[in-house]
């Protein structure tokens, strides 16, 4: 299944080919209102997405097919409890940070962060893949940067999850974007501004994905290719990153993990167009604005 939410909060079914929706709302239990923010009917979609198979694919039968260019696509999750991002999971990635990044946006960047580790990100940075990227009055003068990442979300939560078994708790996969300012100070700050993580086009489930490791990653910024790697150059594969994730943190449904940045980041200014795609999971391309920008 693709699932998307669009317009009003709405739930969809995107079609095989990726140019259609199906409204099935009506199969949701308990959805009493289109407040984003008071949206729990989406966790508690991600954790009993089994059970609640059947009524969505007969919802999505009776539905009538729209264009998905009639709709608004939202970011294709709601309310997630937190953000886990992945640092250094590429060697190539881990050697331009060494050799070219942090030289020139660190004074003196201790050696700990070229090491694979995790750290969280706001919610509340997340936009979907019809809203701009931001760039905000506070970082003026720093460079902000993309970073493309393959990123999932968790259906069936836990604590110590074995890595043989870690997958299985993946509701699914979608396309994300850590955007970030570079310079000195918390990760978890630079990373944290509005619209710094746009998540789209919809989200896959992991029986349609397969193995994550085959996904491609591409990022263009205009005609340009900055980004394009296998998720199988991964330092730590999704499996690992699920289990060490769940070894410091219960993971609870509908929680989103991004797996990393591929090597080639690099600036993004005003007026570009980013445009990611992930192989099986789709596309998406979203404008650069800066602050005070009209919408």
């Amino acid at each position: 299944m693709r699932l998307a939410i669009f317009d009003d909060w709405r739930l969809g079914l995107v079609g095989a080919g990726g140019d259609t929706i199906r409204d099935v709302t009506a199969a949701v239990p308990d959805r009493r209102d289109a407040d984003p923010h008071g949206a729990g009917w989406w966790l508690r979609l991600c954790r009993d997405l089994s059970a609640l198979r059947p009524a969505l694919a007969e919802a999505a039968r009776q539905a009538h097919a729209r264009p998905l260019r009639e709709v608004r696509l939202r970011a294709p999750v709601l309310n997630p409890g937190k953000i886990i991002a992945c640092a250094s999971n590429y060697a190539a990635h881990v050697a331009e940070m060494r050799d070219v990044v942090l030289p020139r946006h660190a004074s003196a960047p201790p050696s700990w962060l070229l090491d694979f580790d995790v750290f969280l990100k706001a919610p509340s940075s997340i936009s979907g893949p019809a809203d701009p990227i931001v760039l905000p009055a506070l970082a003026a003068g720093r460079e902000i940067h993309h970073e493309s990442e393959l990123t999932l979300v968790i259906g069936r939560g836990g604590r110590d999850i074995g890595e043989d078994a870690a997958l299985s708790h993946v509701l699914g996969y979608l396309i994300g974007l850590d955007i970030t300012e570079r310079g000195d100070g918390d990760r978890s700050r630079r990373k944290s501004h509005d619209t710094f993580t746009p998540l789209g086009p919809w989200l896959t489930t992991a029986d349609e994905v397969g193995d994550p490791q085959s996904l491609d990653i591409e990022l263009r910024v205009g005609d340009a290719v900055r980004q394009k790697v296998s998720a199988g150059d991964m330092v730590t594969p999704v499996a690992r990153i699920v289990s060490h994730a769940s070894a410091l943190m219960t993971l609870h449904p509908g929680d989103v993990i991004m797996t990393g940045a591929p090597p080639g980041v690099g600036p993004i200014v005003a007026g570009d167009l980013v445009s990611v795609s992930i192989s099986r999971l789709g596309h998406m391309s979203i404008p650069v604005r800066g602050a005070g920008s009209p919408t």
